[in-house]
Protein backbone atom coordinates (compact mmCIF):
# COMPACT_ATOMS: atom_id res chain seq x y z
CA UNK A 1 0.00 0.00 0.00
CA UNK A 2 1.29 3.44 -0.89
CA UNK A 3 1.82 6.04 1.77
CA UNK A 4 -0.70 8.73 2.61
CA UNK A 5 0.32 12.09 4.00
CA UNK A 6 -2.08 14.68 5.39
CA UNK A 7 -1.06 18.04 6.80
CA UNK A 8 -3.32 20.74 8.19
CA UNK A 9 -1.56 24.07 8.78
CA UNK A 10 -2.78 27.46 9.96
CA UNK A 11 -0.49 30.47 10.05
CA UNK A 12 -1.04 34.12 10.90
CA UNK A 13 -1.70 36.40 7.95
CA UNK A 14 1.95 37.48 7.73
CA UNK A 15 4.47 36.98 4.93
CA UNK A 16 7.22 36.05 7.40
CA UNK A 17 5.78 32.51 7.44
CA UNK A 18 6.18 31.99 3.68
CA UNK A 19 9.60 30.35 3.87
CA UNK A 20 8.36 27.95 6.56
CA UNK A 21 5.40 26.91 4.40
CA UNK A 22 7.68 26.46 1.38
CA UNK A 23 10.15 24.34 3.34
CA UNK A 24 7.35 22.09 4.57
CA UNK A 25 6.40 21.46 0.94
CA UNK A 26 10.03 20.75 0.02
CA UNK A 27 10.46 18.22 2.81
CA UNK A 28 7.28 16.41 1.82
CA UNK A 29 8.56 16.05 -1.75
CA UNK A 30 11.94 14.77 -0.62
CA UNK A 31 10.45 12.05 1.60
CA UNK A 32 8.02 10.47 -0.87
CA UNK A 33 8.99 6.81 -1.06
CA UNK A 34 7.24 5.93 -4.31
CA UNK A 35 7.99 9.05 -6.37
CA UNK A 36 10.38 8.13 -9.17
CA UNK A 37 10.84 11.58 -10.71
CA UNK A 38 13.30 14.32 -9.82
CA UNK A 39 12.59 14.99 -6.13
CA UNK A 40 14.59 18.22 -6.07
CA UNK A 41 12.55 19.59 -8.96
CA UNK A 42 9.30 18.47 -7.31
CA UNK A 43 10.44 20.06 -4.03
CA UNK A 44 11.11 23.35 -5.82
CA UNK A 45 7.73 23.26 -7.56
CA UNK A 46 5.79 22.53 -4.37
CA UNK A 47 7.68 25.29 -2.54
CA UNK A 48 6.88 27.71 -5.35
CA UNK A 49 3.14 26.97 -5.60
CA UNK A 50 2.74 27.00 -1.81
CA UNK A 51 4.49 30.33 -1.39
CA UNK A 52 2.69 31.91 -4.37
CA UNK A 53 -0.73 30.70 -3.19
CA UNK A 54 -0.08 31.71 0.42
CA UNK A 55 1.19 35.14 -0.66
CA UNK A 56 -2.00 35.67 -2.67
CA UNK A 57 -4.14 34.59 0.29
CA UNK A 58 -2.31 36.99 2.63
CA UNK A 59 -2.18 40.02 0.35
CA UNK A 60 -5.34 39.71 -1.71
CA UNK A 61 -7.74 37.26 -0.07
CA UNK A 62 -7.17 38.48 3.47
CA UNK A 63 -6.18 41.99 2.32
CA UNK A 64 -3.17 41.97 4.64
CA UNK A 65 -5.42 41.96 7.72
CA UNK A 66 -3.29 40.73 10.66
CA UNK A 67 -6.40 39.49 12.50
CA UNK A 68 -7.01 36.84 9.85
CA UNK A 69 -5.14 33.61 9.22
CA UNK A 70 -4.32 31.38 6.27
CA UNK A 71 -5.32 27.74 6.42
CA UNK A 72 -3.46 25.22 4.24
CA UNK A 73 -4.06 21.53 3.74
CA UNK A 74 -1.67 19.23 1.91
CA UNK A 75 -2.73 15.69 1.09
CA UNK A 76 -0.78 13.07 -0.81
CA UNK A 77 -2.66 9.89 -1.52
CA UNK A 78 -1.91 7.31 -4.17
CA UNK A 79 -0.31 9.31 -6.99
CA UNK A 80 -2.00 12.65 -6.30
CA UNK A 81 -0.85 15.76 -4.48
CA UNK A 82 -3.70 18.03 -3.31
CA UNK A 83 -2.95 21.46 -1.89
CA UNK A 84 -5.70 23.74 -0.62
CA UNK A 85 -5.08 27.31 0.53
CA UNK A 86 -8.04 28.95 2.27
CA UNK A 87 -8.56 32.70 2.67
CA UNK A 88 -11.30 34.97 4.01
CA UNK A 89 -11.67 37.07 0.87
CA UNK A 90 -14.41 37.92 -1.59
CA UNK A 91 -12.93 35.77 -4.34
CA UNK A 92 -12.66 36.30 -8.07
CA UNK A 93 -12.89 34.26 -11.25
CA UNK A 94 -9.38 32.97 -11.98
CA UNK A 95 -10.43 31.95 -15.48
CA UNK A 96 -10.60 35.66 -16.40
CA UNK A 97 -6.96 36.34 -15.53
CA UNK A 98 -4.90 37.02 -18.64
CA UNK A 99 -1.44 35.55 -19.11
CA UNK A 100 1.32 37.90 -17.96
CA UNK A 101 2.88 40.21 -20.52
CA UNK A 102 6.38 38.74 -20.70
CA UNK A 103 7.66 41.80 -22.57
CA UNK A 104 6.78 44.01 -19.59
CA UNK A 105 7.16 42.06 -16.36
CA UNK A 106 6.17 43.62 -13.08
CA UNK A 107 6.89 42.37 -9.56
CA UNK A 108 3.41 40.93 -9.29
CA UNK A 109 0.70 39.33 -11.40
CA UNK A 110 2.38 36.04 -12.28
CA UNK A 111 1.44 33.84 -9.31
CA UNK A 112 -1.66 32.15 -10.74
CA UNK A 113 0.10 31.71 -14.10
CA UNK A 114 3.03 29.98 -12.37
CA UNK A 115 0.70 27.80 -10.29
CA UNK A 116 -1.27 26.76 -13.39
CA UNK A 117 1.98 25.96 -15.20
CA UNK A 118 3.22 23.63 -12.45
CA UNK A 119 -0.03 21.96 -11.35
CA UNK A 120 -2.39 19.75 -13.33
CA UNK A 121 -5.64 21.24 -12.03
CA UNK A 122 -6.30 24.61 -10.35
CA UNK A 123 -9.60 26.08 -9.13
CA UNK A 124 -10.66 28.89 -6.81
CA UNK A 125 -14.00 28.23 -5.17
CA UNK A 126 -16.19 29.52 -2.32
CA UNK A 127 -15.58 27.75 0.99
CA UNK A 128 -16.90 28.44 4.50
CA UNK A 129 -17.38 32.19 4.17
CA UNK A 130 -14.19 32.65 2.15
CA UNK A 131 -12.45 30.98 -0.77
CA UNK A 132 -10.11 28.07 -1.37
CA UNK A 133 -7.45 27.75 -4.04
CA UNK A 134 -7.36 24.03 -4.87
CA UNK A 135 -4.34 22.66 -6.69
CA UNK A 136 -3.77 19.08 -7.81
CA UNK A 137 -0.71 17.41 -9.31
CA UNK A 138 -0.27 13.83 -10.47
CA UNK A 139 2.87 12.28 -9.04
CA UNK A 140 3.91 9.82 -11.71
Amino acid sequence: MKEKIELDISVPNQTRYLSLIGRIGEEIARTLEHYEGDRDELAYHINLVLTEATTNAIRHGNEGNPDKDVHITITIAEDLLHIRVYDHGQGFDISTLPEPDFDFLEDHGRGIFVIRSLMDRVSYLPSNGGYVLEMTKRLL
